[in-house]
């Protein structure tokens, strides 16, 4: 009893670390674009708690989201305040190129991930303990869903959009692939990426984060703000167009 209590008290601990979080990353764009009407790239939707916190904290002239999951994507385009011209989502996957690929969806939906799970790592086994537990669930994978992937490059393109004040990539360890689709011209076009990585074991991402900061100087960026995330092995990072 006292150990469902305990593990009950830190997913509570846990939301109110990750909204703290969140509030600090708006108050670092806020200093840029308080004034300025933006154009915001949001890869990784989820429910759409980026959505509402650009959303409300900013003057949003363009926000394009996507989300693979297609029960989260039918779950946001039931929520009439997305239902506007300034709001588009899309449910693509984005990678390096168009491809097909299996998005591993776990009961913790913010953890489904298109790349293998390392079921023996001792992160996996503790999240598995705790999510099942909430859930009432017996195992932490759920299902695959076969998803479409486009490069964020065809993307901009397509929509004719000329330059993104923000993009966020929430992936699950996937960040480095949606990178990777951007075409050096199109970096330029890019003021801010905001991105998470996990330096956990449970996702077998196949690259390191010097593999991303390696990527991002070459394409003229540098690390302005660093955010370590409570509770877990992860960092929130934003990097900035110094061209």
């Amino acid at each position: 009893m006292i150990n469902k209590l305990y593990i009950k008290i830190i997913s509570i601990i846990v939301k109110l670390v990750d909204y703290s979080n969140k509030k600090k990353i708006i108050n670092f764009f806020k200093k840029y674009f308080i004034h300025k009407e933006i154009i915001a790239i949001d890869i990784g939707a989820h429910n759409g708690e980026t959505i509402d916190l650009f959303y409300k904290n900013f003057n949003i002239k363009k926000i394009l989201a996507f989300e693979p999951n297609i029960k989260l994507y039918n779950l946001l385009i039931k929520k009439k305040k997305y239902d506007n011209e300034r709001i588009t989502l899309l449910n693509h996957g984005v990678g390096v190129t168009e491809e097909k690929r299996e998005l591993n969806i776990l009961i913790d939906s913010a953890s489904s991930t298109f790349n293998t799970i390392n079921l023996d790592s001792d992160y996996y086994k503790k999240k598995n303990k705790i999510v099942t537990f909430l859930s009432g669930k017996k195992e932490l994978f759920e299902k695959k869903q076969q998803i479409s992937i486009v490069s964020l490059s065809k993307i901009i393109l397509e929509n004719k959009i000329e330059k993104i004040d923000i993009l966020k990539i929430d992936t699950e360890g996937f960040e480095l692939n949606v990178l990777k689709g951007i075409r050096n011209h199109d970096f330029k076009k890019i003021k801010f990426i905001y991105f998470e990585h996990h330096y956990d074991l449970m996702i077998n991402k196949g690259y390191s984060f010097s593999d991303i900061n390696k990527l991002l100087i070459k394409n003229k960026f540098q690390q302005k703000y660093k955010l370590r995330m409570k509770f877990r092995k992860s960092f929130e990072y934003i990097y900035e167009n110094t061209n």
